[in-house]
């Protein structure tokens, strides 16, 4: 078994290593503390789960999830969140989390996260399962941005931090144009007409730091 543990803040590495080390005696545990860096391990040996922040300075766990598939595609990731499910987790599987829970969880829990996604499923909290419940039922009392595609969410946040539609495409080796049309799309949903609208809305939600 080999796992690789993504997040910036050590003693968070410290605390999940010693949980896999414990329950996976023969595991490999590799630590990463950046995005970056995570993409380097995944490109130079794959892994049988990544554990993976969400929330990280510089490439941020959606980021960094994109670009592991990329490298690798079918590598399995949990994502381990300190945001509430409504917040993030949507997205996290629409860019292709095979889980989502929150670092509260105990573990017990996520020790059992882990054993499903190893065989195959995927791991969803209860929680969770009621938010994707209600949006398959058509509930649009959810967050506004929870109908967004997963590269809606990531222009959006973009546009929030302050960058600019070029600084976008380039960022995500796409069209200026179509940016803009992520743009237009991201306004109509969330029912904004600026990016100052926006970027309040995310800084409200919590989505930007």
């Amino acid at each position: 078994m080999k796992f690789l543990v993504v997040d910036d803040h050590p003693l968070m590495r410290r605390g999940v290593r010693q949980i896999l080390d414990e329950a996976y005696v023969d595991a490999a545990v590799t630590e990463a503390e950046s995005g970056e860096r995570a993409v380097d391990c995944v490109r130079s040996e794959g892994f049988d789960l990544v554990l993976l922040d969400i929330s990280m300075p510089g490439l941020s766990g959606l980021e960094t999830m994109e670009r592991i598939h990329r490298t690798r595609p079918g590598q399995r990731v949990l994502v381990l969140s300190m945001h509430a499910e409504e917040q993030f987790a949507v997205q996290a599987l629409r860019a292709g989390a095979s889980g989502y829970m929150t670092k509260d969880h105990a573990s017990d829990l996520l020790l059992a996260a882990i054993s499903r996604i190893m065989s195959g499923g995927r791991y969803l909290s209860p929680a969770l399962a009621e938010i994707l419940a209600g949006q398959v039922a058509g509930d649009l009392d959810g967050p506004p941005h929870g109908r967004l595609s997963a590269r809606e969410f990531r222009v959006m946040c973009m546009l929030a931090e302050g960058h600019g539609l070029s600084h976008i495409a380039n960022e995500l080796a796409l069209s200026v144009k179509t940016i803009s049309t992520y743009r237009t799309r991201v306004l109509e949903k969330l029912g904004m007409g600026s990016n100052a609208e926006v970027a309040r809305y995310c800084q409200r939600n919590g989505l930007v730091g």
